[in-house]
């Protein structure tokens, strides 16, 4: 999954200058206000909100936004929106899968935002259940690589339920089952290593190779959707070499 990995190198690297936009905090500030509803403000006993916080910090949303989006959430202060989660299914140019996460206080506008962007960018639209076989969800901790090697990782998280480490470049990436995300950041948390995020993301069953035309448009498209304020995530299981990525 070398296009897929690397792609995900680039948008975390990415991350930095996209939050400058502000697209990038309005997104991480939505997932703790919803995650807040939906399990309680208090990170302790409320895991996805303690992740949420978590990569917000990593991403330097400032400490006021991300504690106005707990209260906000929890109902601790007024004027939080009632964001819906959609999920939509679809086909990139080569027949790359795509799945698109939105969270929303308006359908109609998800849709027409999602629908647009795909079909000015070679997408089509598909049926509910046509794609997301496809895919799997899985948990994913993502943590700075620094002095770390494979094996201190491997050490701390094997008996959590991890099931593999994959190098990143700058980055390790330990990969469990959804479920198990929460007990691998604690492993790591419990052996003193520090992690940048920690979600449940979607990860391909089988992978389209593209080459460097190919990958240029699924990344355009990719790029097309997450310019929404209403999508929260593109998952797609296109691959391509780390040749192909360093031309993208």
């Amino acid at each position: 999954m070398s296009g897929h990995s690397k792609w995900a190198t680039t948008k975390h690297k990415k991350a930095v200058v996209d939050a400058r936009r502000g697209k990038m905090f309005a997104k991480l500030i939505k997932n703790i206000e919803v995650a807040a509803r939906t399990g309680g403000g208090d990170p302790e006993g409320n895991p996805t909100l303690y992740d949420a916080i978590q990569k917000a910090k990593k991403s330097s949303v400032p400490n006021d936004n991300i504690d106005r989006a707990v209260k906000r959430g929890s109902g601790a202060d007024a004027g939080g929106a009632d964001y819906q989660s959609i999920t939509y299914e679809g086909y990139g140019p080569n027949g790359v899968a795509v799945l698109i996460e939105c969270l929303t206080d308006n359908r109609n506008r998800a849709a027409t935002e999602v629908r647009t962007a795909m079909t000015r960018n070679g997408g089509a639209m598909a049926d509910p259940g046509s794609v997301a076989y496809l895919f799997t969800r899985k948990g994913v901790v993502v943590l700075p690589k620094g002095e770390l090697v494979e094996d201190d990782v491997l050490m701390a998280v094997l008996d959590a339920g991890a099931e593999e480490v994959n190098d990143l470049g700058d980055s390790w990436e330990v990969l469990s089952e959804a479920g198990d995300v929460v007990a691998v950041r604690t492993a790591l948390q419990d052996n003193g290593i520090d992690y940048d995020s920690a979600d449940a993301e979607f990860r391909p069953s089988m992978s389209v190779e593209l080459d460097v035309e190919g990958a240029k448009k699924i990344v355009r498209l990719i790029e097309a959707l997450e310019d929404s304020d209403d999508v929260q995530n593109v998952w797609s299981n296109f691959e391509a070499s780390d040749e192909v990525m360093a031309e993208v």
